[in-house]
């Protein structure tokens, strides 16, 4: 009979430990988003310093089976983080890919981390090669099935390989991958971007500094449902590159591309 109480008892404690631990975060975030108006510098930057060794800590944890309750409770911490514009401004993004390490770590088959990786690493805390290499750690344990439409991933990898590295080489494979992978299935969305994908990896090989490509890349940031300076930020390269921006009636977005690449 104890031993039955035991073997109950034992999991429910873990689950609540766990729990504990990860609660304890938001109160701080939440302490970061309530002071932000009035708070100094100086003030904010030991939050994100405390903020810091939370995370470290997470690193280390076991996590006694939960692997995915972890990934999802800090993927929520991140957007707390990430969403608090004001604050961000002044202390910058530099926690971004320490969130995504842990959820990663914990939870590599978490499709909507690999997005969220690209844009808040690479385009807001320029640190395309730690999101790169957190994306490629992830991918050695995925197939074109699991996780389900996977081959957005290398699509990822392959916008900050050209855009934020100016690796057109890496960046062809990685869009020749994602065409390969997305080939595997017979619906429409899988076949339009298999079929974008491998013109992109064509543009590339073609024409390594190809303007064209350059343009689809940041169209394919556009359409990636991002924040509204993200989409400001992307329209801005488009622009430069020769392309414009049209805007339609339904809030979506065509490409003009310019006369030659």
């Amino acid at each position: 009979m104890l031993l039955s109480l035991k073997a109950i008892a034992t999991p429910f404690i873990i689950s609540v430990c766990i729990l504990g631990v990860g609660l304890i975060q938001f109160p701080q975030l939440q302490k970061i988003i309530n002071s932000k108006q009035s708070a100094s510098l100086e003030t904010l930057e030991k939050e994100i310093q405390s903020e810091n060794i939370r995370l470290n800590f997470l690193k280390r944890m076991p996590t006694f089976g939960y692997n995915n309750f972890i990934a999802d409770l800090v993927y929520l911490n991140f957007l707390q983080y990430f969403g608090d514009d004001e604050v961000r401004d002044k202390t910058g993004y530099s926690l971004s890919p320490e969130y995504f390490e842990i959820i990663l770590e914990r939870d590599p088959r978490f499709l909507a981390a690999y997005r969220g990786l690209s844009i808040s690493t690479s385009l807001y805390a320029a640190m395309p090669e730690r999101a790169i290499a957190l994306s490629e750690k992830g991918l050695k344990l995925l197939s074109p099935s699991v996780p389900e439409k996977s081959y957005y991933i290398w699509r990822y990898k392959g916008v900050d390989e050209l855009l934020f590295l100016g690796n057109a080489q890496a960046a062809q494979q990685s869009f020749a991958t994602a065409a390969n992978w997305a080939s595997n299935f017979s619906d429409s969305e899988s076949q339009m971007i298999a079929h974008s994908s491998q013109k992109t990896a064509e543009f590339l090989g073609r024409n390594p500094n190809s303007k064209y490509a350059q343009i689809s890349t940041w169209s394919m940031v556009l359409s990636n449902q991002v924040d509204e300076r993200t989409q400001k930020r992307a329209i801005r390269e488009i622009e430069a590159l020769g392309g414009k921006v049209i805007t339609t009636t339904e809030g979506t977005h065509k490409i003009l591309f310019p006369p030659k690449d």
